[in-house]
């Protein structure tokens, strides 16, 4: 008796609605979670069709679908539950998770459906599907800068009509940007797209480090775009002669170890960048912003190949005006046969496999390099890693 009680005591203060209808789809009982849904009294349900509660076309589907199931034993709901659509006494509708289990109980089958108001959860639905939106907006807007860049291409293939040579070279680079950015923009986006439907789920979980987890993974996917645009731009400018380099005095230890900060944090785990610089002079005359962006270019290359657990080494020598900067990791190193190829923009080597990359940034490095009147060179063997050297001559700066 006490336990009948307890039973009840716990349907009647049950915030979820509970619902026992007979195998003829009559309502026997209904507690008041599920009165309060509906808008309903008890004496209004108890001993009518549960199809009452039911827009169509389940209302009329319904009857038909217990019989089948008595008759067939094939389920549909029972045991198994899952989202539909509930009316309320006002005619209302609103959604619901419904889920159903059977009874033998003094020779006859009893059906308990319980039911979960989804309202609040359709509602964060609708708001990550707006957030969504935004997100695909920003990266329309980073579509529309890749898209200009196609468009100059496309008039740079135009203007070259001085041999059949050039406009040969000029398809194979256009074949070569298209393949990699679908490639290297379909990564980030599947991202975005696969984080966003998961956030959907988390939502209806209340799970808020999930939610946030994937919320960062669309930020970094955004900023992989981002990066991706940003070497884009950088050839641009480059090819069209905007960059001019501004040369001042600067101390190189100093500079090198700022560049070490920076970069560090951002390495895998226990990768390790250690430098070492050796010369009569620590003080330099070149482009810094320029020389800035080449190193860390070289070591995000590093870093990117190479393994946990390794160490990058960062070398600077000065001796009798010339400036050399070395960069070294134990990766995975690059092709004997597909060396010729490395700087040339768009090439990346075979064996880089899923790492992302736009193979642009070597080539902008050796740009930068020249630009300063500098060089860059290299050494490599296939799983041994590489050594990226460049070398500038500080007396043509003088």
């Amino acid at each position: 008796m006490e336990s009948a009680k307890l039973l009840k005591a716990i349907i009647e203060n049950s915030n979820e609605g509970i619902i026992t209808i007979d195998e003829n789809g009559i309502v026997e009982s209904i507690n008041p979670g599920a009165l309060k849904l509906f808008g309903y009294n008890s004496g209004e349900v108890i001993g009518n069709n549960i199809s009452m509660l039911m827009p169509e076309p389940y209302r009329s589907q319904h009857d038909h679908y217990i019989q089948r199931y008595l008759n067939t034993g094939q389920k549909k709901i029972i045991g198994i539950g899952r989202d539909i659509i509930a009316q309320k006494k006002d005619g209302t509708t609103f959604p619901i998770y419904l889920s159903v289990s059977e009874v033998d109980y003094d020779d006859k089958k009893i059906f308990t459906g319980i039911i979960q108001d989804l309202s609040k959860q359709k509602e964060a639905e609708e708001k990550l599907k707006i957030y969504t939106e935004e997100l695909e907006e920003i990266v329309k807007a980073r579509t529309a800068d890749l898209q200009l860049l196609v468009a100059k291409l496309e008039d740079a293939k135009n203007d070259v009509s001085d041999s059949l040579q050039k406009e040969k070279e000029l398809n194979q680079l256009k074949s070569r940007f298209v393949s990699m950015a679908s490639h290297e923009f379909r990564t980030p986006l599947s991202s975005i797209q696969l984080s966003a439907s998961l956030i959907n789920k988390y939502a209806l979980k209340n799970d808020v480090n999930g939610i946030d987890k994937h919320t960062t993974k669309i930020k970094n996917s955004v900023d992989l775009l981002t990066s991706i645009l940003n070497d884009f731009l950088s050839i641009d400018r480059l090819e069209g002669g905007k960059i001019e380099p501004t040369f001042t005095e600067f101390n190189l230890v100093k500079f090198s170890e700022e560049i070490i900060e920076e970069m560090q944090p951002i390495a895998k785990q226990n990768q390790h960048i250690v430098y070492q610089h050796s010369g009569d002079n620590a003080n330099v005359t070149l482009d810094a912003n320029l020389l800035k962006n080449a190193i860390i270019n070289l070591i995000s290359n590093a870093i990117k190949y190479s393994g946990e657990n390794t160490f990058i080494e960062f070398n600077t020598y000065t001796n009798n005006g010339t400036c050399i900067i070395e960069v070294k990791d134990n990766g995975i190193g690059i092709p004997d046969e597909e060396q010729k190829h490395l700087l040339e923009p768009f090439f990346r080597a075979n064996n880089t496999g899923k790492i992302p990359g736009t193979g642009l940034g070597l080539n902008i490095v050796r740009q930068y390099a020249q630009l300063m009147n500098g060089d860059i060179t290299w050494k490599s063997k296939l799983d041994e890693g590489t050594l990226f050297r460049l070398t500038f001559n500080l007396q043509g700066q003088e």
